[in-house]
Parts: structure tokens; C-alpha cells; sequence
């Protein structure tokens, strides 16, 4: 009897389990540091099972095809092989609860029949309209490369004559507020001064957001000359006191501002958020090892990790030759991943689309710049005033090395008009943190330090008296 029991049980639980219905629309919201995507699965049964497309509304596309679904025994499992992307989830009670991998990234997320909202970020440093100041989307012209470039300019009154900062945002593509990881700093940054006496001019960057032009193929020196135009389109306006106009750099833009202030006598003064004072090799070997150790690796990790990417730094600094270059980065990554067994292909990507992103990214015109450039060399030519700040524990560019680097070649050229500051207990972004690992970024509800954003303000001012 005890028998029959069981197998009853089992023919009533696999019962129930056939009468499950999947179809239909499946709804989540994944959250990637500090960024919400919702995203929707749409499912539907076929002869031969299950097909789906996949929604994501705020990126602006829907119907993405689904390369396999399966369901089994209360298991889901969606596919794109295309994008990387690998959802598996168990269905109890209406409800998927998951894990969504991509790129060997992997996020929680639970999927239900209705209809998510965002969780709103709090962010409560972000200005909210109506502003107490002067507001005005602008566009003007780079010449040079023949774009338009589109951004917003902010005074402290509609008419006057007042001093005004360019902001420079940092690497990959930003908007004019430097958005990423749910923060707005530059919006914060241009909030803070406008609303003190002090113009601002931010922009997206080509190729973002309302500027033309193609980024992937930019380098830092491309983004000089967007930083140039915008300097000649201040000069024509009657609101901007031309003997006063500054740059103000974050990361990258910390290293293009000098770049534009060597050129330039229209530049009146620069200030340089975590700027960079080592040659990008240096910066970049460094910055791996920190967040690495940061993120908890083990010391052998880090050594055996820096190592390959010290070998294949060499492979870009030594290479002139672009079609060479990528042939021996893709056989350098080959070797690297058949000399380690428990070396992981990212899930949803073929070992040969992983190590084509890799060679991708790392020969990319930008990387490539970026490694052979001294800083050194536009920052001794550098003669206005400049205010170079950094985080204690930033990670991305180390403070002291990179402060006292930059002080050396300021000094070195004559330019005796140099503060460096290193404040306590700031990351990258300039929040207060817990270690500095990017990861705490989109958790910290703190957009900028308002000590650092208070130090800007008096520098600046006590430039532009």
C-alpha cells in the first residue's frame, strides 16, 4: 500500500506540473549597478514547445528573438545566444525567481504576470526644476570634425557677464550630465556652481545623446578638439566673460583639459577630477591590481592576472601595425585560455566571440591611445592655475602616484600657480565610500562630496575675482 501511495503521489505531482501554463507575458526588473532595465519575456507554445521574444522598453526595443526556451519541471530556461544572455528560473506560485548572466555577468531576477515598475533611486543631490538659475540647451560646432555638438548651458542670471567651466566627462560614452551607474554628477557639479556665480557649459559626448559623430572609432585627442569648439563657441557669447573661462575635467577629461589648456590661451584656469599623471599602461596595470584586491582576489590571482594583461599591454605598445596587432592578441588569449583548465567562457558566447570582444576592446583606436599617452607631455606646457583633486580611495586612479606625477610635470614646465589635494575617504566619483571598489558606486545614495564640490567653488572663485 505504502508503495502505491508514493506512486500516486508522484503521478498527481506530475500532474500538476504538465498543467502549468507558461504562455504569455513574463515581467522584471533587472538592476545592474544602480541602473534599471525593465525587461519582458513573451512566451509562446508551439508544436514542438516553447518560443519567445524578449522586450526591453527603456532601451527602445522589443520582439528580440529568443534563440531556445525550455521548461521542465518547474524549470525555465531562456536563450540568447546573439546578445549573451542566459535567464534560468523556477516557476512557484505565478512568479519566476532567477538568474540573469550575460557576458559573465550574473544579476538576480524575478519575473511575474504583471505589469513592474522601477524602484525609484534615491539621489538627493540631483536639482530638481524649476531651477534657480539660467538654463538654455545649446549647439555648436566642431569644425574640425565637421559634427554638431549639443549640450546645456547654465548661468546664474539670463543676462550678465560671468566666469564659466567647461566640464570634460570621463571615458565611454557620457551624456552632458556625465550620467552613469544612476548618478548625474556633472549635473550636480554645474547645480553647485551656477547657482554660486559660476557658468557652465556641459555636452554630451560625440555620438551620445544629441551630438553627432561616431564615438567607438574617438580617441582622446578627438575629444580634445570637441573641448576646443566648445571654448570658441563661449567666445561668441555676450554673457561669458572671456578672460574667464576655465575646464574642468573628470578621469579622461582630467587628461584632456590639460591637453586643450597647452593649446589654448583662451583657457584661464583647470581643474582636474582624479586626472591622470602616468602613461595610461601604468594606469591601468595599477588600477586592475586595486580593484582586484578590493574585490577580494587572492594575491596569486592578481599576480597571474596582472601578468597577462602586462603581456598584453606590451603586444599593443610594441605593435604598428593593426591587422598584426589583432592577430597576436588573438592567439596570446587562445593560449592564456587553453593553459588554464578552469578558465570560464561567459555564458551564451562561443570561445571565439569572447576572445574577438576581448581583442576588440583591448586594439580599439581609444585603448590604444589611451596606453602609449603621457600626460606628462601636454601638462608641462600647461601655464594657467590648476587645481588637481583626487579621492583617497580611488581605485581607478590611484591617488598619490598620479598627484605627485602630475605636480612634477606642472613644476617641471614653470607653472608655479599648482594645488593638489587628496581628500579623505573619497572614491573615483568623489562619494564618500566604504573601499572604493566601483562596485559600492551605484549603492551609495551620494552623488559628489559636498566638501569636494565646496573646494572647487572657493578655487574657482579665487581664480575668476
Amino acid at each position: 500500500m505504502k508503495t502505491i501511495l508514493i506512486l500516486l503521489t508522484m503521478l498527481l505531482t506530475s500532474s500538476s506540473l504538465t498543467a502549468q501554463d507558461i504562455t504569455g507575458q513574463w515581467n522584471g526588473v533587472l538592476k545592474v549597478q544602480g541602473t534599471q532595465l525593465r525587461l519582458v519575456f513573451n512566451v509562446d507554445k508551439t508544436d514542438s514547445g516553447y518560443s519567445s521574444t524578449l522586450d526591453s522598453p527603456d532601451q527602445g526595443a522589443n520582439g528580440i528573438p529568443v534563440t531556445s526556451t525550455t521548461f521542465e519541471d518547474l524549470k525555465i530556461k531562456f536563450e540568447v545566444a546573439n546578445l549573451g544572455i542566459e535567464y534560468i528560473g523556477e516557476l512557484k506560485e505565478n512568479e519566476i525567481t532567477g538568474t540573469f548572466k550575460q557576458s559573465g555577468q550574473e544579476f538576480p531576477l524575478t519575473l511575474s504576470r504583471t505589469a513592474v515598475e522601477k524602484v525609484e533611486t534615491k539621489r538627493p543631490q540631483e536639482p530638481v526644476k524649476p531651477y534657480p538659475y539660467y538654463s538654455e540647451e545649446v549647439t555648436f560646432q566642431n569644425e574640425k570634425a565637421n559634427i554638431s555638438l549639443a549640450g546645456t548651458l547654465t548661468l546664474p542670471e539670463k543676462e550678465g557677464n560671468f566666469p564659466v567651466v567647461i566640464l570634460i566627462s570621463g571615458s565611454g560614452g557620457q551624456n552632458r550630465d556625465e550620467e552613469l551607474l544612476g548618478h548625474k554628477p556633472f549635473l550636480v557639479i554645474s547645480d553647485h556652481l551656477t547657482k554660486n556665480g559660476i557658468g557652465v557649459l556641459r555636452f554630451d559626448d560625440r555620438g551620445v545623446g544629441k551630438s553627432e559623430g561616431e564615438f567607438k572609432t574617438s580617441t582622446s585627442a578627438d575629444f580634445a578638439t570637441d573641448v576646443e569648439s566648445a571654448v570658441s563657441y563661449l567666445k561668441t557669447r555676450k554673457e561669458i566673460d572671456k578672460t574667464k573661462i576655465g575646464l574642468m575635467g573628470h578621469s579622461e577629461g582630467g587628461l584632456i583639459a590639460p591637453m586643450v589648456a597647452s593649446q589654448s590661451e583662451d583657457v584661464s584656469f583647470i581643474v582636474l577630477l582624479a586626472g591622470t599623471g602616468l602613461r595610461g599602461d601604468s594606469i591601468v596595470l595599477l588600477q586592475q591590481a586595486l580593484i582586484a584586491k578590493a574585490d577580494g582576489a587572492s594575491d596569486s590571482d592578481i599576480e597571474e592576472t596582472t601578468d597577462a594583461f602586462t603581456k598584453a599591454v606590451d603586444i599593443v605598445m610594441k605593435s604598428d601595425d593593426d591587422q598584426k596587432l589583432k592577430t597576436d592578441l588573438t592567439n596570446f588569449i587562445n593560449k592564456l585560455i587553453e593553459d588554464d583548465p578552469s578558465a570560464e567562457i561567459p555564458s551564451g558566447m562561443t570561445k571565439e566571440e569572447f576572445v574577438s570582444a576581448q581583442v576588440n576592446e583591448i586594439s580599439s583606436p581609444w585603448m590604444k591611445y589611451f596606453l602609449k599617452l603621457d600626460p606628462a607631455i601636454a601638462l608641462e606646457k600647461v601655464k594657467c592655475p590648476v587645481l588637481a583633486i583626487n579621492g583617497e580611495k580611488d581605485l581607478q586612479v590611484p591617488p598619490r602616484e598620479n598627484l605627485e606625477a602630475i605636480k612634477k610635470a606642472l613644476v617641471k614646465g614653470g607653472n608655479e600657480k599648482v594645488t593638489t589635494v587628496e581628500l579623505p575617504n573619497l572614491n573615483h566619483l568623489f562619494q564618500e565610500c566604504e573601499t572604493g571598489s566601483p562596485k559600492e558606486y551605484a549603492n551609495i545614495e551620494q552623488t559628489f562630496s559636498p566638501t569636494a564640490l565646496n573646494l572647487i567653488l572657493d578655487w574657482i572663485k579665487t581664480q575668476t575675482k
